[in-house]
């Protein structure tokens, strides 16, 4: 067999701050590099084929120099974007994963890749992954992978919901938010969502939510206030929505910080009304997911994609196709066009 196409998707260019990423100049897709995957050493590693890629917020802040210090570390000038993804074990001579395997992993955004030794792709997340009937690998970087973890894992850790209580979830038709919505309906709480348009609106709608608004037209001050406050907050963008959730919140309110999307291409937006963490005694929680992988990750794998193949939990997916569509999908989580999680198909396994 001849030596395949390996693409590439390169970070390229560092975009200034409060911009957009451009496609095709803050990444550009290089398929000059090729592989023969059936004769290239593989030295005691694995080869893995990438099947599909996680395009998710927090990468923006990724996009960085490096003298920028930040929680996750910047992307490398020059060399391949990496996150969340599914791959096929092409060929192995490593003792964790076996030719035909699929495994979830942080692969570098390229068609092939020989790891080595499983810290080069994040050993806290690798895993060998068993399919459930019915669902797609791309399943698996979403509701199933770090997406779906992040909902599972926060809830769990930091919700403590009771009987009555009311959960405010924002960004509701993504990936995460979608999956708290569904998760706190189950505890039987009452639900308030918003999201960016009408086409979201009805599809929380259908996940079972309880209020759902569209918080470009509606304001939200007052539906929070409209729906008699909050108990649980769950803040996937910050901003004047974080401000108007401390305005509603009842005392003893828990505030679960998982994402701040609406500072990630503007200037950060302060609440003015920080002191309504004293007076109402809240409990503000923010959490990487990483760090709670190692208490509820058995857990998540075992409940998670049974209720998503049999239709307990519902989850949506917005695919793009090929390498190249990349720095498209990057810009449309940004912009917050997407509907449902973004998902890059590399390849036909997905």
């Amino acid at each position: 067999m001849p030596p395949v196409r390996n693409a590439r998707i390169l970070f390229n260019d560092i975009p200034a701050a409060n911009t957009y990423p451009e496609p095709g100049k803050t990444t550009i897709c290089d398929d000059s590099q090729t592989i023969d995957i059936e004769t290239t050493p593989l030295d005691g590693g694995f080869l893995v084929k990438t099947v599909a890629l996680s395009i998710d917020p927090y990468m923006r802040g990724r996009m960085r120099d490096p003298s920028v210090k930040d929680h996750f570390p910047p992307f490398t000038l020059g060399a391949p974007l990496a996150n969340f993804a599914v791959g096929l074990v092409i060929r192995s001579e490593h003792p964790a994963a076996k030719t035909g395997d699929y495994v979830y992993a942080f692969l570098p955004f390229q068609e092939y890749t020989i790891v080595h030794d499983l810290s080069e792709i994040r050993s806290d997340v690798f895993r060998v992954l068993e399919k459930q009937k019915g669902l797609p690998w791309s399943a698996y970087v979403g509701v199933c992978g770090m997406a779906g973890a992040t909902a599972h894992h926060g809830w769990l850790e930091f919700a403590d919901p009771k009987p009555g209580e009311t959960v405010f979830v924002t960004a509701a038709s993504g990936a995460v938010g979608g999956a708290v919505v569904q998760i706190a309906k189950a505890k039987g709480l009452k639900v308030i969502a918003s999201v960016g348009s009408e086409e979201k609106v009805a599809y929380v709608r259908s996940l079972g939510a309880d209020v759902v608004f569209n918080y470009k037209t509606e304001d939200t001050n007052a539906v929070l206030e409209r729906e008699g406050g909050i108990d649980i907050f769950w803040d996937n963008v910050g901003g004047k929505t974080l401000e108007a959730a401390l305005e509603s919140a009842h005392r003893y309110a828990r505030f679960i910080e998982c994402g701040m999307m609406s500072e990630y291409n503007s200037e950060p937006y302060s609440p003015k009304n920080l002191s309504q963490i004293i007076y109402q005694q809240l409990r503000v929680c923010g959490f990487v997911v990483g760090s709670l992988y190692n208490k509820y990750r058995e857990r998540f794998y075992q409940e998670m994609p049974a209720k998503i193949a049999s239709g307990e939990m519902k989850y949506l997916e917005d695919r793009s196709y090929g390498l190249e569509s990349v720095g498209d999908a990057i810009l449309a989580v940004q912009k917050g066009t997407n509907f449902g999680k973004k998902v890059v198909i590399v390849a036909e396994d997905a």
